[in-house]
């Protein structure tokens, strides 16, 4: 449970970072600059270059795809505290109890899948990945500029290898 605290709290972090970087990098103030004993510093136009703004719109799109891992994390870890009071109650056989023990163990093992081809997508060159497996469906985005159908077919033969073919993967491609 901390460790959610302590990534929600860098998070939120990460994002006041981002706003009040972008608030000093678009504000135009009229400051005192101290290395030059108090005089005006000097007139800067108050705009954004194209690459401060690239630079800003990735963090964004990186803190989108943390936020979706975030949720899906505590989403599974209400799954397995539920499970894991169903278990811990008397009424329930042996047989009962394993069944729920192999419940958790399939969502803990599920999230270790999507964090390995999410390792792997990166390997491949592209700066990020978003892996999500629910039911039968193993969803991919991959933040990419250009792709072509042989990068999605490469992509789709990585997840059948790791996830065999009782999976149907989709893969999207999400502009940088």
């Amino acid at each position: 449970m901390l460790l959610k605290k302590q990534t929600v709290w860098l998070l939120t972090m990460l994002s006041l970072v981002v706003v009040l970087s972008v608030y000093y990098v678009t504000s135009e103030q009229d400051v005192k600059d101290i290395a030059s004993n108090g005089e005006n510093a000097p007139e800067t136009s108050g705009k954004m270059s194209d690459e401060d703004l690239k630079i800003i719109t990735e963090a964004a799109g990186d803190e989108a795809y943390e936020t979706v891992r975030i949720n899906l994390m505590e989403k599974r870890s209400k799954e397995k505290e539920a499970l894991t009071t169903q278990a811990a109650s008397p009424d329930l056989s042996a047989d009962e109890v394993n069944k729920l023990v192999d419940q958790m163990q399939e969502i803990e093992t599920m999230g270790v899948k999507e964090k390995t081809l999410e390792s792997y997508i990166k390997a491949l060159g592209y700066s990020d990945s978003l892996v999500t497996i629910e039911d039968n469906q193993v969803y991919v985005t991959v933040k990419a500029e250009d792709h072509t159908k042989a990068d999605a077919v490469e992509i789709l033969q990585l997840v059948r290898e790791e996830m065999g073919t009782q999976y149907i993967p989709t893969v999207e491609f999400d502009k940088k």
